[in-house]
């Protein structure tokens, strides 16, 4: 019996020893696993404008308005020329912004097993835009005349209006397949998620009420979002906000500043971008004024603008122009069309009340001073408007107090070349469109030449010029439902590009 216990004691000892001598060996194991992933690739992405590097996953912000790093890929310069160094804004130097398939998925490889990395959602959102980026170059880079090579149904880009047919092209269909818009729902109408859609600020509604809708960019997850709307309306806030007289919109402004807060304090997407991929929208002349009460909204928010004046804080490398169009019964019914060019007797025209100093100066210079170039501050009884534009070959556009002017769409409206007098102006879709090969831009300093600038252009570089306004006026027709490459994907596109420019990664 003794021998027996002996036995049992020893038997249960070895036991015991073979188990502690497993769990030793197996702590081992775990221990060199969890080494391995901490000490050696454990790494968060972190994109710049210039290379893609990593950072140690620890890495804390130093402060709580820096919880996202924002890369701004900014125009090289500003060239104006139909290649593919055109200011496109993507299309700048950056050849090394493709994003490498082994930052995305990194792969840690033992004995026994395979652990992959989890990809947040920021991640792949970014890595999404790279490869669109990387379409984009690839496709100026092979763009060896004015057409799109890339096939489509509808409609191929093509000819001098375009800065690069071929990148737009591309860059169009990226959008349509990728490009997503979540929609804030706090607020409430007239002055959230409505607008006025018959008047001078007609597109600032139709666009509103365009995203109010179901369109193949809005998405109800925000979590898939590449860009936040903003839906408030500057006009409506005019509307009811504004003690006419007054010249005091702090209440405009104070509206704007509790809805930031509002949306940021319930979601976390504006404090990860301090604002840079949040869009508003406004063709009020105060739309830069409103959105300068929240300086991360005047500074990094992408500001879609009318009144897109470079004086005055507009940067085209973030915020994006967009046209005034003047619909006096919302509908463009009988806006479209004019003469052929030998119909076209007037070589200049424009009419319009006494609005700001650059139209004071036309009007001094030019009213009841010449058959040919015919400018009035009110037209006599019994002449249309329409049809005067419809006659002239050249249509003047002036800034009023504001460089923005609804005379430039109903120009191209009529087949009538614009002629552009203003200063700091950026025209809309300039990134895309090539304003030079379709329009006359003058500087205010040379309102007294205009008659000797207009004549001397050639009647053959005229025709050609007419041709493509007849063919850019697809781009800024409102249509209802929208139709591709309208100014309602114009202006969806422009603010894609404006998206492209900019990484937003986690540090």
């Amino acid at each position: 019996m003794r021998h027996y216990n002996q036995l049992v004691s020893l038997v249960s000892f070895s036991s015991l020893f073979m188990l502690i001598s497993s769990i030793a060996v197996l702590l081992i194991v775990v221990s060199g696993i969890i080494f391995m992933l901490t000490s050696e690739n454990s790494y968060g992405i972190s994109l710049s404008s210039s290379s893609l590097t990593l950072k140690p996953a620890g890495s804390v912000p130093t402060s709580s308005s820096s919880i996202n790093k924002v890369d701004k890929i900014v125009p090289s310069d500003s060239s104006t020329t139909n290649s593919s160094s055109s200011p496109v804004l993507l299309l700048h130097g950056h050849s090394n912004l493709l994003l490498k398939s082994k930052g995305l998925d990194q792969v840690f490889k033992s004995s026994r097993s395979v652990k992959t990395k989890r990809i947040s959602k920021q991640e792949r959102i970014e890595a999404d835009l790279a490869r669109a980026r990387a379409s984009i170059r690839e496709a100026a880079a092979r763009s060896r005349n004015l057409t799109s090579t890339l096939p489509d149904s509808d409609y191929i880009p093509r000819g001098p209006i375009y800065r690069n047919p071929q990148a737009f092209h591309r860059s169009y269909l990226e959008m349509e397949k990728v490009f997503k818009i979540f929609v804030y729902e706090e607020g409430e109408p007239p002055m959230f998620h409505s607008g006025i859609c018959k008047s001078i600020y007609s597109t600032e509604g139709l666009f509103i009420h365009e995203m109010e809708k179901k369109n193949p960019y809005r998405t109800k997850d925000p979590n898939k979002a590449h860009v936040y709307f903003l839906p408030f309306s500057v006009v409506m806030m005019v509307e009811y906000l504004y003690v006419p007289g007054s010249h005091e919109i702090n209440p405009i402004g104070r509206t704007v500043i509790d809805y930031i807060s509002v949306i940021s304090s319930k979601y976390p997407y504006w404090n990860q971008s301090l604002g840079a991929d949040h869009f508003m929208l406004s063709c009020h002349d105060w739309g830069p004024r409103t959105s300068a009460f929240v300086p991360q909204l005047f500074n990094n928010g992408i500001r879609v603008l009318c009144n897109a004046n470079t004086s005055e804080g507009f940067n085209p490398s973030k915020d994006a122009s967009f046209p005034e169009i003047h619909l006096r019964t919302g509908e463009i019914t009988g806006l479209i069309g004019g003469h052929s060019p030998s119909r076209r007797p007037i070589v200049a025209f424009f009419a319009g009340r006494l609005h700001g100093q650059i139209r004071s100066l036309l009007l001094e210079q030019w009213k009841d001073k010449d058959r040919e170039v015919q400018v009035y501050d009110q037209l006599p009884d019994g002449v249309s408007y329409s049809e005067m534009l419809k006659k002239s070959r050249f249509c003047l556009c002036p800034s009023g107090y504001e460089v923005a002017s609804p005379r430039i769409v109903e120009a191209i409206y009529a087949e009538c070349v614009p002629v552009l007098i203003s200063d700091h102006y950026i025209p809309p879709f300039s990134d895309v469109l090539n304003w030079k090969s379709f329009s006359v831009q003058i500087p205010v300093r040379d309102i007294p030449n205009i008659k000797t600038i207009l004549m001397g252009i050639s009647q053959r570089q005229y025709i050609r010029m007419q041709r493509r306004v007849k063919q850019v006026q697809r781009h800024f027709v409102v249509n209802a439902p929208p139709k591709r490459f309208d100014v309602f994907h114009m202006i969806i596109h422009s603010i894609w590009l404006r998206r492209l420019n900019i990484r937003i990664h986690e540090l």
